[in-house]
């Protein structure tokens, strides 16, 4: 059902990905995205997002429309991916796997060439906006080349989780689209630019959390072979809880100080974050009492990186402020929008470090064996010593 429900936004957004940026390079040249905008929300408020964003785009114009319209393929790509590689289709599924791969890397060229050009006070939705593609601009790129470097050393359930985690982000953009639809009915009145400071207070954690259930479903394995202990045992999670409480408290008055917009962006964090709490942690005590501790391990690893996101981005804000000369406002929408992103890049890199730690331990292991004794040992040995005599008669 979740791979249906997948192929079907992935399936609707390609062409509005194709022909979103069409009408910038020829005015009144036809948009799917525009059209629906139209009619769902109103023609003004489509006439304000193209009008917002006519002056940051026209300097990158090209870049961003070979980045539009390649994020559309991988739009049509990844389900095609995910289907391969459940159905083992081995050889279709390197070959389009390179495929994807360069065009993620071609795609977020383009969107990094916007970037750089672009300052981020003058980005469209402003420097917060900025900050937040720029973050899922690495994290993308980084992905899928850990996910690439994983294939190429034999570890197939890391490229999964990396290649998951890839297309999770690359997903934040039909997302988006979707909030644009529904956000405005929710806040009427409330301008493009607002809807995107509401949607990157959760959109990061909400695509990661989804590349994590995607990854524990495809992964049936009850443990991982070197895997002794845990990484995240009681005392860690206790730690992890009080930094996330803290980070909290820092959090909550701060966008609270903010009037009415600022209770809306927090209302649009904590939400989202509770709901990831309660499953991560639900799900960590089902795998405990279903005996799977590898299930048990991963959940409890992506829940300790959820805990420690607002203590990350408690301490990003005054960081933001003094590195980007950002008020303290924007730096609050910043360190918010990013955390729960990078942490959970992070889980999967400490998840990555786990399994790897796992089987050195395991090839340590089998080194220091000492070798089998009995017959079948002394069968060994008279053999090699028969083979290293013909070698010496040549």
């Amino acid at each position: 059902m979740a791979i249906v429900a997948l192929t079907a936004v992935c399936l609707a957004y390609a062409p509005i990905a194709f022909t979103e940026l069409w009408p910038y390079a020829r005015p009144g040249a036809p948009a799917l995205g525009e059209w629906l905008l139209g009619r769902t929300v109103s023609p003004e408020f489509v006439a304000e997002a193209v009008r917002d964003r006519l002056g940051p785009y026209e300097r990158s114009l090209v870049p961003l429309i070979v980045h539009s319209v390649l994020g559309g393929l991988l739009m049509l790509l990844g389900p095609v991916q995910l289907l391969t590689a459940v159905r083992r289709r081995i050889r279709l599924h390197r070959t389009l796997g390179v495929v994807f791969a360069a065009t993620v890397y071609v795609s977020m060229a383009g969107a990094a060439v916007y970037l750089v050009r672009t300052p981020p006070e003058r980005a469209f939705s402003g420097a917060a906006f900025w900050i937040v593609l720029a973050v899922i601009l690495v994290g993308t790129v980084g992905s899928v080349t850990f996910g690439i470097l994983a294939a190429y050393k034999g570890f197939p359930d890391l490229h999964q989780r990396w290649l998951l985690l890839c297309y999770a982000f690359l997903m934040t953009a039909p997302l988006l689209r979707l909030e644009w639809g529904f956000l405005p009915t929710l806040y009427p009145g409330l301008s493009i630019q607002d809807v995107n400071r509401v949607a990157i207070m959760h959109l990061g954690a909400l695509v990661s959390f989804g590349a994590l259930l995607a990854t524990r479903a495809l992964d049936r394995r009850t443990s991982v072979p070197g895997l002794t202990g845990t990484w995240a045992p009681g005392p860690v999670m206790v730690l992890a809880h009080l930094a996330g409480a803290a980070g909290l408290a820092a959090l909550v008055p701060a966008f609270l100080g903010e009037g009415t917009e600022g209770r809306r962006l927090l209302l649009a964090y904590l939400v989202p974050y509770a709901v990831t709490y309660a499953v991560l942690a639900a799900r960590a005590a089902g795998a405990r009492r279903a005996g799977n501790g590898w299930a048990r391990e991963e959940w409890r690893l992506h829940l300790a990186a959820l805990l420690l996101a607002p203590a990350f981005s408690a301490v990003m804000v005054p960081v933001l402020e003094r590195a980007m000369d950002l008020d303290r406002a924007t730096a609050l929408v910043a360190a918010a929008g990013i955390g729960c992103g990078m942490l959970a890049y992070t889980a999967v890199t400490v998840v990555s470090l786990r399994v790897l730690a796992g089987r050195e331990l395991l090839r340590r292991r089998e080194a220091q064996a000492p070798p089998p004794a009995g017959p079948a040992a002394a069968e060994g040995a008279l053999t090699g010593a028969g083979a290293g005599a013909g070698e010496e008669g040549r």
